[in-house]
């Protein structure tokens, strides 16, 4: 090998060390969860700004990280997973801006009520569901303490975020996927699948009342299943006289919700806030689902969206419909 070949290899080498060093994290095997800690040991208390990080999943967006670190003052994030590893500690630590990140990777339900666990969320400035399996989440911390203390700082002002599977959760209303996923084809064809499993009484954060959430929507092509939930709702008589909504995000995207409900959207992709006042057409065992219409208002990057008022700024006005459990749209209908 030529010297000025060794050179480099050496160099790339060591500036992958380089780049590892820069971010120390400490890991603590148990039988319950495995904890990743990097930052300042040292606990911070600084003011928080509440709010929602709502992300369709894939590649994650500096800016709404960044948001996210200034709504929890600099302070100290934790982040929630049911698998992986310590993956989101180099990203945020080259970032910067906060006091410290933990990860705690859960593996039994039990872990919900681990007073180690518990303390970390009463004290943190920010909480974050990864991607992943949210039938975990659902099943390791539905009607538990950890369920209580994600709401608790809701209320008092942290910031809660989620991301793919993370973001299923964060609705009023969940796709829980007990048995597997499902897709538009299959969810259509047959709204009460076995895999069509959605939940309730979970989380209940500010502005997600009467809400269902869907991620990497135009990636997978999920939108007609993201209408057949939104279907179920209301059949299922969880509704009442509510209308059916939706939060439907792309991978790459994220939606920024105030503490006032006023919300914008990063990220290179679109989002999509669906509405139906109605209940649907033919919702049943036996048959495709009919539902018509739905509206859809399209947001991306610059577009503004309050959810109280669940109207928008700089968006497209659309339609959608499932007819026999065919999908058509969105089309754009103006205003």
């Amino acid at each position: 090998m030529k010297l000025s070949a060794v050179i480099l290899l050496a160099a790339v080498v060591v500036g992958q060390q380089s780049q590892t060093a820069t971010v120390p994290t400490t890991l603590t095997r148990g039988p319950l969860f495995d904890h990743y800690f990097s930052g300042n040991p040292v606990d911070v208390a600084p003011p928080t700004t509440g709010g929602l990080l709502l992300a369709g999943g894939g590649t994650d967006q500096p800016e709404a990280f960044r948001w996210l670190f200034e709504h929890a003052g600099g302070g100290d994030i934790v982040i929630l997973r049911a698998s992986g590893a310590d993956g989101y500690h180099p990203f945020v630590m080259r970032l910067g801006g906060v006091n410290s990140i933990a990860t705690y990777v859960v593996r039994h339900r039990d872990a919900a009520s681990d007073p180690r666990l518990l303390g970390a969320l009463g004290r943190a400035e920010a909480i974050f569901f990864a991607g992943g399996d949210q039938s975990k989440y659902i099943g390791f911390f539905k009607d538990t303490l950890v369920e209580a203390a994600v709401n608790d700082a809701a209320r008092r002002g942290v910031p809660i975020g989620g991301t793919s599977a993370g973001l299923a959760i964060l609705g009023e209303f969940s796709f829980a996927a007990l048995r597997s996923s499902t897709t538009t084809d299959e969810a259509t064809k047959e709204p009460y699948h076995p895999n069509v499993t959605l939940e309730r009484d979970f989380l209940s954060l500010p502005f997600m009342s009467g809400i269902i959430t869907d991620s990497h929507v135009i990636e997978r092509g999920r939108l007609g299943r993201t209408v057949t939930f939104m279907a179920r709702l209301k059949q299922d008589g969880w509704l009442g006289t509510r209308p059916a909504r939706a939060i439907a995000i792309d991978r790459e995207t994220a939606i920024l919700v105030e503490a006032d409900g006023s919300a914008t959207v990063v990220g290179p992709k679109t989002a999509f806030f669906m509405q139906a006042a109605d209940n649907p057409q033919v919702c049943s065992a036996t048959e495709p689902l009919s539902y018509y219409p739905i509206e859809v208002y399209t947001v991306s990057r610059g577009a503004t969206f309050h959810l109280s008022r669940w109207t928008g700024t700089g968006g497209t006005v659309q339609q959608m419909s499932v007819r026999e459990g065919i999908v058509t749209g969105p089309t754009s209908v103006g205003r």
